[in-house]
């Protein structure tokens, strides 16, 4: 158990990497789409022989596909957030994805959440109001956090997705299809950037693109699908909170950015959130 523990812990300290490969790849020059992109496409074609395309696999892989492009979309105003707000902040916002999932769960699925959850919904909104105060950020960036907010929307959507209709598909044909999913919602967006745009800082900087899509993507999935199911929900939910300090430590060693009092309350909160929201297995 502690292995898987272990694993669970470095898979989220992957996904909390990400910011540090979109932002110098954004830095180089490449658009947020391409970003996005480069992160989700290895997985979707090395999985790929996992995807379920027969006669009973073909609605749950469409689901799964949907789920997907949801959070490419949304994962695409996280990507331009991050040109101009602090690591730190968007770290707080994206980590407000379980709010979005509880609202949704509740609105679509008619999944009433338990009281110890409305308590951590209310935490991490306190959290990311903290996070979005005068006394954190420049106002002018205010309205850029609010399209970095369609992250955590869309990831909270497809967790429904995941949760309620793909339970009966293996973690591997998931993984396939969500990734294939995301690259593909992302196409329509490629297809309309200028190819020197797009490949030229990925030619000059493919040790980033390696990063973002193995390092965040491919390499953490698969920890995570792995070895969370060996822990259960709630152990996974303490080992994963990893990713949130990782993100504040992207900021301070690799930009320089400093960790200010509102953001260390903020986070603290969404730990506390983490460990006070009660298991629900399915």
């Amino acid at each position: 158990m502690a292995l898987a523990t272990a694993m669970v812990a470095l898979a989220a300290f992957g996904f909390g990497l990400v910011p540090y490969f979109a932002k110098s790849l954004l830095d180089a020059g490449m658009p947020a789409p391409a970003v996005a992109f480069s992160r989700y496409v290895v997985t979707a074609l090395a999985l790929a022989p996992f995807l379920k395309l027969g006669p009973q696999g073909r609605t749950t892989t469409g689901w799964g596909m949907l789920a997907g492009a949801a959070i490419s979309i949304g994962w695409m105003g996280y990507v331009e957030a991050l040109k101009t707000v602090p690591v730190a902040v968007i770290g707080v916002l994206y980590m407000t994805y379980p709010v979005f999932t509880l609202v949704i769960a509740w609105a679509w699925f008619r999944d009433r959440p338990a009281g110890g959850a409305i308590a951590a919904a209310a935490l991490i909104l306190f959290a990311a109001f903290i996070a979005m105060s005068p006394a954190s950020v420049d106002a002018a960036v205010i309205p850029v956090m609010l399209v970095a907010l369609g992250a955590p929307l869309s990831f909270g959507f497809a967790i429904n997705i995941l949760t309620n209709k793909l339970i009966h598909v293996p973690s591997l044909s998931r993984i396939a299809c969500v990734s294939l999913g995301a690259a593909l919602g992302l196409m329509p967006f490629i297809v309309g950037l200028e190819i020197e745009r797009a490949v030229a800082p990925a030619v000059a900087h493919w040790g980033l693109i390696v990063g973002i899509a193995l390092a965040t993507a491919l390499v953490p999935q698969l920890l995570y699908t792995i070895h969370a199911p060996r822990i259960g929900a709630a152990r996974t939910a303490m080992a994963g909170s990893v990713e949130l300090p990782t993100m504040f430590l992207i900021g301070w060693l690799c930009f320089g950015e400093s960790v200010g009092a509102p953001q260390l309350v903020a986070a603290c909160m969404v730990l506390a959130a983490i460990v006070i929201t009660p298991v629900r297995r399915i």
